[in-house]
């Protein structure tokens, strides 16, 4: 059940976490901090809001217990309040959070950056991954003097920062003459790329990309773009923000053994505390310091970027990845519930509509109608039988915290909400069990 004591028979009942979220959109444009927990994205009148978190486990201010899912946008990925970290930020707490000049708690947090990803030589700070991969952007633009940042058009995000949102529906605000600099590449396709680069010789600054995604990478595809960018005289930027940590200790890039002349992590480096990091060979990077001879660059300089407490929560996380390896566990409980769910889908006569996708550590799901294309009134059916069941659910991207009867408990649960996906699919119509309107895309034009 989704509440500690009883559900009613007609379903879940969130009104406290209704008025909430009156008060939220009332004083916070879009009610949330983040559009992607905004409670568009979740049924109507089914957004919890949440009071606290342990482990694996949210609960709301309505008083339901959830088994959570994608905690913090991946960002909590040993679960909620573990003691390591919480132990090591309060050490820092007691002796001061920020001062006028840095805290050898920096350099020993580079220090142990350093060691946990050896393929980068410095690396530098800050509070969030769009600190990062904008600082990176503007690093590679100044080191080769090229004005075109090319993304590649596969993936979702890579930052709040006018040079990416500029192309995707949101873009009002933005001049175009800032969109026109960035280009895209598809993922997957060297052809294409180097054709790209051929097309705009000479003005590409650098090739950004999450290095994996939905599925592995073609085999020889990351070495083909190091080749590349090298060939073309670009820089090489792996977004690691979800890959790093959940793909190895050390991203993708120890995982594949391709090294990127930069790289941004974020996410799971403070288990919910803010710290991102920018880090890469020390020749790209060095002209954001001091050590140069050549034209300065305002890499990043954030009043907030070394707060020792975040610093700390970080080093204790990278501590804890490697001496219990974390990585591996989260392959065995995203495998375990990958197969669950996707026997549970097979088991109710959907398993070609309810998909699991990605690596077992970054589970994904996609709802599929009735004619196998991607569906917003079916997910959002999907969502709300989740969470009527005690599964706060946007993705299926595990935490350690994560228990076997958590995972056991969720397959059942996902049993359940397939049963009600068959009947709408048999009834060609999901329209009768969305009791509301369907959940929408965070990026679109039109609210």
């Amino acid at each position: 059940m989704a509440t500690e004591d009883c559900v009613e028979s007609e379903g879940l009942q969130l009104p406290r976490s209704r008025m909430a979220n009156e008060r939220l959109h009332a004083l916070i444009p879009g009610g949330a901090h983040t559009y992607a927990k905004g409670d568009d994205q979740y049924p109507e009148n089914l957004a919890p809001v949440i009071s606290h978190g342990r482990g694996a486990h949210v609960w709301d201010i309505d008083g339901n217990r959830y088994i959570e899912y994608g905690s913090g946008l991946r960002s909590v990925s040993l679960g909620h309040a573990h003691p390591r970290v919480i132990e090591a930020v309060r050490r820092e707490l007691d002796r001061g959070s920020n001062f006028v000049r840095p805290s050898i708690v920096e350099v020993e947090a580079a220090e142990r950056f350093l060691a946990t990803v050896p393929t980068a030589e410095m690396v530098k700070f800050a509070k969030n991954g769009s600190d990062a991969t904008t600082a990176a952007v503007r690093l590679a633009r100044a080191v080769t003097g090229r004005p075109r940042v090319a993304i590649c058009g596969d993936h979702p995000f890579f930052s709040v920062d006018d040079w990416f949102i500029g192309t995707t529906p949101m873009s009002a605000g933005i001049p175009a003459a800032t969109t026109e600099l960035t280009v895209a590449f598809p993922y997957g396709d060297l052809a294409a790329t180097e054709a790209l680069l051929t097309r705009y010789q000479d003005e590409v600054a650098c090739l950004i990309l999450e290095p994996a995604g939905h599925s592995e990478p073609p085999p020889g595809y990351l070495a083909g773009l190091r080749e590349l960018a090298d060939r073309h005289g670009c820089v090489l930027i792996f977004d690691e923000m979800i890959t790093g940590f959940r793909w190895s200790e050390a991203g993708a890039q120890g995982l594949y053994g391709v090294v990127p002349d930069l790289s941004t992590f974020g996410k799971a480096l403070g288990n919910g505390f803010a710290v991102s990091a920018l880090a890469g060979r020390r020749e790209v990077m060095e002209p954001g310091g001091l050590r140069h001879s050549g034209d300065r660059v305002f890499l990043l300089s954030t009043t907030h970027g070394a707060e020792t407490h975040s610093l700390a929560a970080a080093m204790a996380v990278q501590a804890t990845y490697v001496e219990e390896g974390v990585t591996a566990r989260l392959h065995a409980l995203g495998e375990r519930l990958a197969a669950g769910v996707r026997d549970a889908a097979a088991g109710m006569g959907v398993g070609d509509h309810i998909v699991v996708r990605g690596r077992a550590s970054n589970l994904v799901f996609a709802t599929l109608d009735e004619n196998l294309q991607p569906s917003q009134e079916y997910r959002t059916l999907f969502l709300r039988r989740l969470l009527e069941g005690g599964v706060l659910a946007p993705s299926f991207v595990v935490s350690s915290a994560l228990s076997d009867a958590d995972i056991d408990r969720t397959v059942e649960v996902v049993a359940q909400a397939c049963a009600v996906y068959r009947k709408a699919l048999d009834a060609a119509d999901p329209t009768p069990w969305l009791a509301g309107r369907p959940v929408k895309p965070v990026f679109r034009r039109l609210v």
